[in-house]
């Protein structure tokens, strides 16, 4: 007999569907271009903090949220492969999807940091790099778009796989936080309380604001000509 059994922590799973949200918004806006942009840019710094708190909780998340949890998953692959896979959190495929999907919303986000449209928007961080350079990182941030989109359909196929084929269902303990438990060596997560919460969200207030770019010096006022005489 099975029973309920916690395995993401409340403050993952908010992560987690406001990441989703964030990435469709940020799709859309990107695609629409023109006066979309700016909401593009304030929802790109949206995923940065997302990403810079989800790096927090690495360290400070519940039990299956950590990186040892990961790292342990990862290393497991051949077991999974056979079947003998009895660990709760993210499976070794779980852990790979997840890795490349976050390096590359990374990628996208940071990148976007630098890009201009040498029209009517730049980046915040634009400045910092020559013409030239960010003229490379937008074409570069314009690609990523499509392996992102690529990467997240192969994530959303796997849901789908789990769902209706294995009949295992991953989407609702991310919304619940709990599952069932199938075996007796299964333990419940455990940490992430609220002083691990209050710190993860200042790292992610400062991964803001270091990409918002308040921090740089104000550009250098354009020189005024003499007037003719």
């Amino acid at each position: 007999m099975s029973t309920k059994i916690r395995v993401w922590d409340a403050p993952l799973r908010l992560f987690h569907w406001l990441l989703v949200i964030a990435v469709f918004a940020a799709i859309f806006t990107g695609l629409q271009g023109g006066s979309w942009m700016d909401r593009h840019a304030t929802i790109g710094l949206a995923v940065i903090g997302l990403l810079s708190f989800r790096l927090a909780w690495l360290v400070l998340g519940s039990t299956y949220a950590r990186i040892p949890a990961l790292f342990r998953a990862f290393i497991a692959l051949p077991q999974y492969l056979k079947g003998d896979w009895r660990t709760l959190g993210h499976n070794p495929l779980g852990v790979m999807s997840m890795v490349a999907l976050l390096l590359m919303l990374g990628w996208q986000a940071v990148s976007g940091l630098f890009t201009n449209d040498e029209i009517a928007f730049s980046g915040p961080l634009s400045r910092l790099l020559s013409k030239s350079d960010s003229l490379y990182i937008t074409g570069l941030h314009r690609l990523g778009l499509w392996v992102l989109v690529g990467l997240i359909s192969l994530h959303v196929l796997a849901v789908l796989y789990h769902e209706f084929v294995l009949k295992h269902s991953i989407v609702k303990p991310m919304l619940t936080g709990d599952t069932q438990k199938t075996d007796a060596q299964q333990k419940p997560a455990v940490g992430g309380g609220w002083i691990a919460f209050i710190v993860a969200l200042m790292i992610a207030a400062g991964g803001v604001y270091l990409a918002t770019g308040a921090w740089q010096p104000p550009p250098p006022a354009p020189p005024v000509s003499a007037p003719a005489w």
